[in-house]
């Protein structure tokens, strides 16, 4: 039997989802955590007040997907297939989650809680981190080229170890980029 495609359609928390290809899908409180959504593809869809957490994403296409007040703890967006990847977050719990070498210029992260989250080796240029609490967040050979941290919080960026070439920053920030000085700033 082939997978199946949905086109426009609305799932809500009465419903399971069928291994397949979603397109101009909402997803709405859907509770999806540790579900095994490997192979499934999602393109221009909504996911909005869903819990994700641990679900499996091993080769999940997401194309222009948002997520909108999810829980998505734990996730391995890394595993995801990344052709064509992108995904947009505003007040999602994006904690432990894993964005290991993938390709996320221009994601916009809105009042986001990115606690320990892994962005090694990701390219993150122009990215926007508004709102984000970024506490023990790793950021290593990272891209962070003209990414905005303005309103971001918490986070510790070693600019030795990542490209912060026009990356925006407030004077608050500042003990984040120098924290490996041990120095100290009143």
């Amino acid at each position: 039997m082939g997978e199946q495609y949905f086109e426009g359609k609305t799932f809500n928390e009465k419903d399971t989802l069928a291994k397949g290809e979603y397109e101009n899908c909402t997803f709405s409180n859907c509770n999806l955590a540790e579900a095994d959504l490997s192979g499934f593809s999602f393109e221009n869809c909504l996911f909005e007040q869903c819990n994700l957490s641990m679900a499996k994403l091993k080769k999940v296409s997401l194309r222009d997907v948002k997520f909108k007040n999810c829980k998505l703890l734990g996730l391995r967006f890394d595993d995801c297939n990344p052709f064509l990847l992108a995904v947009n977050f505003e007040n999602c719990q994006l904690n432990y989650s894993s964005f290991y070498q993938l390709k996320l210029k221009g994601t916009k992260f809105n009042k986001c809680n990115l606690q320990e989250a892994d962005f090694t080796e990701t390219d993150l240029s122009q990215a926007d981190f508004y709102g984000c609490d970024l506490k023990l967040t790793v950021f290593e050979n990272t891209i962070l080229e003209a990414a905005d941290f303005r309103n971001a919080e918490h986070f510790i960026i070693d600019p030795e170890k990542n490209k912060i070439t026009k990356a925006k920053f407030s004077m608050g920030g500042l003990p984040g980029l120098l924290n490996k000085y041990h120095i100290v700033i009143e």
